[in-house]
């Protein structure tokens, strides 16, 4: 099974502009996300979506392989679609590119359900750890079935605190670590966008509103998204104390 990872990056965040090529530890934290992700074991190649010259260009200069997209996608998922007609896989990964602190064996992790032929889009999931980041927008919170099939993604906490005080039942983010089998990520680019997806701002739930299963697996590594300077900062600490 051939398995290439593809990191769609716009400078055109509305929350962070240039984002992918902030700053972190002196390097542009697409540099680290790219480095990392080309340590996993399991991939042919690894990367970068853009439709922006300056990416483009910093790609250039770290060495990480890049394709040219069109400007006017929506969702990330959209973006890897178009990338993935450039190389030919059986497997592509999408991992955003504002996850500096991402493992390679996340990467594994989430290939690793595909072992089933059944399954034919897996996203990694994590639990959240504070009441904080449960009630945060920029964390895309997810219920599962019992099979570990996404019921639902919503920026909004969920399941409801009606099941107890904060602590008392188990609560999931998704995080961005998506492998597609080829004929899914086609499919995910063939069908409409569906009213939760815009509502949301939410790839997976085009597939979940279609009938598409998303199977979940619970990672075993602590996930930082970057979505404004101030989680910049907290991920540049973190990952300096990391390094002492």
């Amino acid at each position: 099974m051939k398995a290439v990872a593809i990191l769609p990056a716009r400078m055109g965040s509305t929350r962070f502009p240039g984002k992918p090529l902030a700053k972190l530890l002196g390097k542009p934290m697409l540099q680290h996300v790219w480095e990392r992700v080309s340590r996993a074991k399991g991939l042919s190649d690894v990367l970068v979506a853009t439709c922006d010259a300056e990416i483009a260009a910093a790609c250039k200069a770290f060495g990480a392989p890049f394709v040219m997209t069109s400007d006017r996608h929506e969702r990330a998922s959209d973006r890897v679609a178009e990338a993935a007609r450039s190389v030919k896989a059986d497997v592509y990964v999408m991992v955003q590119g504002d996850e500096p602190m991402t493992a390679p064996a996340m990467i594994e992790e989430a290939l690793a359900p595909l072992a089933d032929p059944s399954v034919a889009c897996v996203n990694l999931a994590g639990r959240i750890e504070t009441e904080a980041e449960f009630d945060d927008r920029n964390c895309i919170k997810v219920v599962m079935a019992q099979n570990g099939d996404a019921l639902c993604f919503s920026r909004e906490p969920i399941p409801t605190r009606r099941l107890g005080p904060w602590g008392t039942f188990p609560a999931w983010k998704q995080v961005c670590v998506i492998p597609f089998r080829a004929d899914a990520l086609a499919k995910f680019a063939a069908l409409a966008p569906t009213p939760l997806e815009k509502a949301e701002s939410v790839d997976m739930m085009r597939f979940l509103e279609h009938g598409v299963r998303v199977r979940m697996v619970e990672t075993k590594h602590a996930s930082h998204a970057v979505d404004t300077p101030a989680d910049l900062a907290r991920v540049e600490a973190l990952m300096k104390a990391a390094h002492e």
